[in-house]
């Protein structure tokens, strides 16, 4: 039996089929690219010169959005810290009413506690950690609250 023509054939094959694998890849690679390219914006339109009395100022007309793309509002780290500042003077009366495990209802105080600096907290949330179950969770909640008081009893 001669062994070379198998060898032969077997390094062929191994080639072409380099070839054909490097050929998908090589689509595959083409159509990944093709799906990812971004379309430029449309150009801004020209503003009237500030001089011309007669020029009349139209707002712009917004580019036609595809419904399924849901839209997103602009926010500046201002806006979010007077809507997270006005959503905690919200929260702090009804951290009573919330019908929370007492970890959760914890977690949510020391959230309070942290964002607020509120002394007024520490003893509602002594409260819940001492409603939690687990031991070892309840050791951390209370460790928590006394790193708390020494945080507020000892401004730096």
């Amino acid at each position: 039996m001669d062994i070379k023509p198998q060898l032969q054939q077997s390094i062929s094959d191994d080639q072409e089929l380099a070839k054909v694998l490097a050929g998908v890849s090589g689509e595959a690679d083409e159509a990944a690219a093709q799906q990812t390219v971004i379309p430029p914006l449309p150009p801004m339109p020209a503003a009237p010169a500030a001089d011309d009395p007669t020029a009349s100022v139209e707002p712009p007309v917004p580019p036609a959005t595809d419904p399924t793309t849901p839209l997103t509002m602009p926010t500046s780290s201002d806006n979010l810290d007077s809507v997270k500042q006005e959503a905690i003077t919200e929260l702090r009366p009804l951290v009573d009413k919330l019908t929370l495990a007492p970890e959760e209802k914890f977690d949510t105080y020391l959230l309070l506690i942290r964002s607020t600096d509120d002394k007024t907290l520490i003893a509602p949330a002594h409260e819940a950690a001492k409603a939690i179950v687990d031991e070892a969770r309840r050791a951390q909640a209370l460790l928590d609250i006394i790193k708390e008081i020494d945080f507020l009893s000892h401004p730096q």
